[in-house]
């Protein structure tokens, strides 16, 4: 379906809604991907094809956590001690009413048994055990304390972490399902990168991204700025990738003819957002090829932030963004409200300096946050996070950033 694209101002969207909807194409796209089997030592940054139930109650039976003795704590003192001790590796028995076990840390609890007194704080007695009253579950890791069996752990579509390893061998789960990384195409448009008069910033930052996001990324090359060229060679790699990232071509000059192809391809799901600097992003489904296609603007530090904060949630299910409290160094005032600022920032003792404020390192505003200038210097590229705001900020005020270190995970 072709969708007539507008210039008017109507099609922004705001950057929360831009985040929402590339999560939902997510789960509606994903449904249909390649799933295969990988084992635990392989599935940190992969995405689950199925949500995980524990299959097992774990710990699977109730264990010791101190050196002491195991018995019922609803029986009562003195009680005696049998002739034998528990060990981690030991079946512990039955034990009878009114008896007690020696028993060590780690060692399963004999089924009568519901809590353990403390080596220290027994008093053995001619073989008869006394000491401080005790509750069940006293010193005792109960049987399915940890997770119940049936419990849901794991949802579809979830991005596995390394620690998430722990709990799934936990489990006794040796393998998980999961959806093959995505297969994305870098192309790179614009006459002056093709033919070699501008180096291509934007591709080695772009298959950084895409990778640290757990798939996998092609460069493609580039394509001047032709109209049929541009659609030609999207509608070419939409049949050889899941994905294809273009950059460059996405504002509204007379030769930027990536958004306009899109529309002849397929669906333009939206096109800018209401975020400075990257604003001209698009996002468009290749119905003919079942592929995505995603533009991206050919400004370096506007097209990495566009695409840390807008596409991630498409590439890794996460749209969460975590962030540092810090003491601002210097006011940062705003041309045009209506829009969601990404104000790059430098971080030292807690106190975050405006990257790009004349006062910092890299001199190219002074009162008013300049986007379009600041979208463009690759110095801004060492800031240590963003701060993402919709109204002017005041020196010593606290203000939360958001990490690269987030976004790039």
């Amino acid at each position: 379906m072709t969708r007539e694209i507008s210039h008017d101002g109507d099609d922004l969207i705001d950057l929360d809604d831009a985040a929402d909807r590339m999560r939902t194409l997510r789960s509606t796209w994903l449904a249909g991907r390649r799933t295969e089997r990988v084992s635990l030592e392989r599935s940190a940054g992969r995405v689950l094809a199925e949500s995980i139930r524990a299959p097992v109650d774990v710990p699977a039976r109730s264990h010791a956590t101190m050196d002491g003795f195991a018995f019922d704590a609803t029986d009562e003192y003195p009680l005696e001690v049998v002739d034998r001790s528990v060990f981690p590796e030991d079946d512990p028995g039955a034990l009878a009413d009114g008896t007690a076990v020696r028993i060590a840390t780690g060692s399963p609890l004999p089924p009568s048994a519901n809590a353990v007194l403390k080596r220290e704080e027994a008093s053995v007695d001619d073989g008869r055990l006394t000491g401080p009253t005790l509750e069940p579950g006293t010193y005792v890791y109960e049987r399915g304390s940890n997770v119940a069996e049936g419990e849901q752990l794991f949802e579809a579509n979830e991005r596995l972490g390394a620690k998430d390893a722990l709990l799934l061998g936990d489990l006794e789960i040796d393998e998980v399902t999961v959806f093959e990384p995505l297969s994305v195409g870098l192309l790179a448009t614009g006459t002056e990168i093709h033919e070699g008069r501008h180096r291509d910033l934007d591709s080695p930052m772009l298959a950084g991204l895409v990778r640290s996001w757990g798939h996998e990324a092609t460069y493609e090359g580039s394509v001047p700025d032709e109209s049929d060229r541009v659609a030609s060679r999207i509608d070419e790699l939409a049949r050889e990738h899941d994905v294809v990232v273009t950059t460059g071509g996405t504002s509204v000059g007379d030769k930027d003819y990536v958004v306009r192809s899109l529309a002849a391809l397929g669906d333009v799901l939206f096109h800018r957002v209401r975020l400075r600097p990257g604003k001209p992003i698009a996002v468009a489904r290749l119905p003919d090829h079942d592929a995505v296609a995603i533009a991206i603007p050919g400004k370096p530090v506007g097209a990495h932030l566009v695409t840390a904060l807008v596409t991630r949630p498409f590439f890794t299910g996460d749209d969460a963004l975590p962030t540092v409290s810090a003491r601002l160094a210097r006011a940062v005032d705003i041309a045009t409200p209506g829009f969601t600022y990404a104000v790059p920032v430098t971080l030292e003792d807690e106190v975050a300096m405006p990257l790009g404020h004349v006062d910092s390192a890299l001199s190219i505003y002074d009162g008013t946050f300049d986007p379009s200038v600041l979208s463009s210097s690759t110095r801004a590229s060492r800031a240590d996070g963003v701060v993402l705001t919709e109204a002017g900020l005041d020196a010593d005020e606290r203000v939360a950033v958001v990490p690269h270190t987030v976004l790039e995970r």
